[in-house]
């Protein structure tokens, strides 16, 4: 994948957009409807919401660090995926509707946890952190900054690509969670 640092930054503020408005429409549920599960081995809203917190609490950090240290840039440059990047990006976006099924590491299931709306507003703050990143992010080069990722401190990503497997996983997720609202 090619493209302007500008066009993937604004492309995935627009999907946090509509993750948010998503996020905040949950807040108006029972806590019955946030936590009912189609069947005990599925995840309820809240931990479909959970999941995304965990992931969070490590990149979040990650990115803001990497974006503090990154050198400047005085002119909008061009993202050039990386071959790892763009298919750990390609594996979370939601295609035609349609998602790649994977199983979660242990260490960012929730199943089964006792959540409550907090996890909605812990949510919320991720997302209004995510969208600072990226806009502070403007600034910098999207190609040469790296990010460790959260299942090994020895493979590095770019940060365009670890903004866009972040951003297609919680988008991923929060129509998980809208599905089970259905």
């Amino acid at each position: 994948m090619q493209t302007t640092n500008t066009r993937l930054i604004d492309e995935l503020l627009l999907i946090i957009e509509t993750t948010t408005a998503a996020a905040k429409k949950f807040k108006t549920l029972t806590p019955e409807q946030l936590n009912y599960k189609k069947s005990p081995e599925s995840w309820s809203i809240l931990e479909c919401i959970e999941h995304l917190n965990l992931y969070g609490d490590f990149y979040l950090p990650e990115i803001q660090q990497q974006i503090l240290k990154a050198e400047k840039v005085s002119h909008t440059s061009a993202f050039k995926s990386g071959w790892l990047g763009n298919y750990f990006a390609n594996s979370m976006k939601v295609k035609n509707g349609k998602v790649n099924k994977m199983k979660t590491f242990k260490d960012k299931n929730p199943l089964n946890s006792q959540l409550s709306v907090t996890t909605i507003d812990r949510f919320l703050k991720q997302q209004q952190l995510l969208a600072s990143l990226l806009l502070q992010s403007k600034t910098i080069d999207l190609t040469k900054t790296k990010t460790a990722i959260s299942i090994s401190n020895l493979i590095k990503l770019r940060l365009g690509d670890t903004f866009r497997f972040v951003v297609y996983h919680i988008e991923r997720h929060l129509q998980q969670a809208e599905r089970v609202l259905k």
